[in-house]
């Protein structure tokens, strides 16, 4: 019998019950990768010369939708395992049992971004590339809760690293084998890589208009597709590859044309992210208030009509002052000739 010098042990279970409330590490590991992301994409984004609130704000939309999307893209191309002769379809709503795409989740995870960052007139490749460091480290996080559920695991192996899985999670044809490859960990690392080249290369090439999500994307893809090719679970096969790798090569694609046509059509990056972050250094009451701008507009209207109605007033004024400050000229009473004042002066007698 041979001899297992090191492995990776696996959780005994990855439920701990507090009371009625189940605790899955499956779940705790996406909470905390979604904390992490928009943290990190917080920071980023304000850098970058954005309001602090608005990543989280438009996380409230993102993370929704990407569930969802990252669900239906499991469900949909692993439906036996949900639908047909003996299965539960129930069982395609349970999420925290693990089953996550993340094609599916980028997706729908960037519509529902889209749909928050039109509501708040931001441009949707700007925050793309503030965020994509995140998702990576997100990603990175996430992985491990495969490892708390005993899935997602790479072919049989006797490397000091390998994983220790139970046997009542192990493959039909291979029970007699208990270590495999981690390829959670393999991911993990490789997103650890990717968020760490993404924040690099934002820095030293000031990538904008969704380029450094697009390497984000490409080079996940590029370890996706050799990490992919030593798993073992159930899949659909194309050609004799696993579908999910027939997906990153489709994916790595557009992502490397989306990233050379934008490069040539907008290069440099944004000078502004967000409109409404520069109305408080810059901006005046009413280029930010539509009521305020009506409101001022109205005062300067009644300002005017009040200066025109004063210098009527004024006008009117001047004429009447003159009018009667106007002295009649002096008449001499004998022959009725007018004589100026003057004239009528007479020298004193001496007395």
């Amino acid at each position: 019998m041979e001899l297992e010098l090191a492995f990776i042990p696996s959780p005994s279970r990855g439920v701990i019950h507090l009371g009625p409330i189940p605790l899955r590490g499956y779940a705790f590991c996406i909470i905390i990768g979604v904390f992490v992301a928009v943290w990190l994409g917080s920071r980023r984004w304000v850098a970058r010369g954005g309001q602090k609130t608005t990543v989280a704000d438009i996380a409230v939309w993102a993370v929704p939708f990407g569930l969802v999307g990252g669900r239906l893209y499991h469900v949909i191309t692993s439906y036996e395992l949900y639908f047909g002769e003996g299965k539960d379809w129930v069982n395609a709503f349970k999420i925290w049992e693990g089953g996550l795409g993340i094609w599916g989740a980028i997706a729908l995870g960037a519509l529902g971004a889209w749909i928050a960052c039109r509501r708040r007139g931001i441009p949707l490749p700007a925050y793309a590339d503030a965020v994509a460091p995140g998702i990576a480290f997100a990603q990175a996080i996430g992985r491990w809760g495969n490892w708390f559920n005993q899935e997602l695991y790479g072919r049989a192996t006797d490397l000091p690293w390998a994983l220790k899985i139970d046997s009542a999670h192990r493959p039909a044809d291979s029970l007699d084998a208990a270590t495999y490859h981690p390829t959670f960990l393999y991911e993990s690392l490789w997103c650890v890589g990717v968020a760490l080249l993404v924040i690099w290369a934002d820095r030293r090439f000031k990538l904008g208009h969704g380029r450094a999500f697009a390497l984000y994307v490409a080079a996940y893809t590029v370890g996706r597709f050799w990490i992919e090719y030593l798993r073992v679970d159930d899949a659909h096969h194309v050609l004799g590859l696993r579908l999910n790798d027939w997906t990153s090569i489709l994916v790595f694609a557009a992502a490397v044309v989306y990233m050379v046509v934008s490069a040539k059509l907008r290069p440099g990056r944004e000078e502004v992210v967000e409109p409404a972050a520069l109305a408080p250094a810059g901006a005046s009451a009413e280029d930010t208030d539509p009521d305020a701008k009506d409101a001022d507009a109205k005062d300067a209207d009644a300002k005017g009509a009040d200066a025109e109605d004063a210098d009527e007033k004024a006008a009117d004024g001047d004429g009447e002052k003159t009018g009667a400050g106007e002295a009649e000229p002096d008449t001499d009473e004998e022959d009725g000739a007018a004589v100026p004042v003057e004239a009528e002066a007479k020298p004193a007698k001496n007395l």
